[in-house]
């Protein structure tokens, strides 16, 4: 049985320690520096909790110092003193963040560690790294990646047509932080909430804008091989345009804790979610020049006999697939590993990647 600790008991940390605790092969421990939030987590055999601030260096590596991994489900702004801690502690380092200067800093760490860093394990960056690096591979040459991921209301009922589903600071990072993408075979930065696009999925209209840190590190990894890479969240038609009113007009790109208190009292969070994911990728193979793309949409479900959100499914799932994974030995030991050495095959026949199978929408079977 694998001890591995899980920091943040947020609603993904909870989701990741409960499905991990139902396999009987994890013994988890949920830390947090809140203890009303430790006292929500799902009561397990194989779930522990333990207070704990992670300002304190040294308490946190000592909470580490023996375990398999840790698996950071805190905010992003906190995620370098865990890798760091874990770095010390001797520990293999998991985390969801999307945001780039974190993954920098993780594979700074990462480069004389006897350990595996492994960031980015979620959804986006995460799984549509995963996708669409399997996509790549099937062109001889690429001409353009294109991939979309969105964490929606299935009834939107505001003008905002959204629901919050996630981190609030996540949320607000990816709207206002520099985005990576490639234009023209060259890496660049392109600013957030621009370039919006619309596209229909299943008799749906859905639109599509710059976001921050859902390429991850892909853009790095395929730099030079392809003319046009980007990522874009998509929303349903509408919301783009209020949200650049309230970051521009209102100024609250420059006063984050207003709009955090905007979206968290007016904005209604929703366990009645749905996660759209849609990857484009075109090419030349054989000499054709073709397109491959691969669509999926992953709802709210029962997981480990809880009702979870869908955005709860698929990060956790992410995470708890790599984690697996490194596990079994089928991932690098030690050092920096980026998503897209994940197969897309080795995540589909996982325990928990099954979640993202269209098939089964749930894990219940799986754990």
């Amino acid at each position: 049985m694998k001890d591995i600790i899980v920091i943040g008991a947020g609603k993904i940390g909870g989701a990741i320690a409960l499905m991990l605790a139902a396999t009987g092969d994890y013994k988890v421990t949920v830390t947090d520096r809140s203890s009303e939030q430790l006292a929500k987590i799902d009561k397990h055999p194989a779930i522990s909790t333990s207070l704990l601030d992670i300002a304190d260096q040294a308490q946190l590596v000592k909470a580490l110092s023996g375990k398999f991994a840790v698996l950071s489900a805190a905010p992003f702004n906190l995620t370098g003193l865990i890798a760091e801690a874990a770095k010390s502690a001797g520990v293999h380092y998991l985390d969801l963040t999307e945001d780039v200067a974190t993954t920098k800093k993780v594979e700074q760490l990462a480069q004389d560690a006897d350990v595996a860093f492994i960031p980015q394990c979620g959804l986006a960056p995460g799984f549509i790294s995963i996708v669409a690096n399997d996509l790549a591979k099937h062109f001889d040459s690429l001409d353009s990646v294109r991939m979309r991921v969105g964490a929606l209301p299935q009834y939107p009922s505001n003008a905002l047509n959204y629901n919050l589903t996630w981190s609030t600071d996540g949320l607000i990072n990816e709207y206002i932080e520099p985005c990576e993408a490639i234009v023209e075979g060259r890496f660049v930065t392109v600013p957030a909430m621009e370039e919006r696009e619309e596209f229909s999925l299943d008799g749906v209209t859905y639109e599509a804008f710059n976001t921050s840190g859902g390429l991850g590190t892909l853009a790095k990894t395929l730099e030079g091989k392809v003319r046009t890479m980007n990522y874009r969240t998509i929303r349903y038609p509408g919301h783009q345009v209020i949200i650049k009113a309230l970051l521009n007009d209102f100024n609250l790109k420059n006063r984050r804790d207003v709009l955090k208190d905007l979206f968290e009292n007016a904005l209604p969070a929703t366990m009645q979610d749905v996660v759209v994911i849609f990857v484009t990728v075109c090419g030349w193979k054989d000499g054709r020049y073709l397109q491959e793309t691969y669509a999926n949409k992953v709802y709210a479900g029962v997981v480990a006999g809880k009702k979870m959100s869908a955005i709860q499914i698929t990060t956790a799932a992410g995470i708890t697939t790599v984690l697996d994974l490194l596990a079994e030995g089928k991932l690098p030991q030690k050092g920096f590993v980026r998503q897209e050495e994940i197969t897309l095959d080795d995540v589909l026949t996982n325990r928990f990647g099954r979640a993202y199978d269209p098939a089964a929408q749930h894990l219940k079977e799986a754990v």
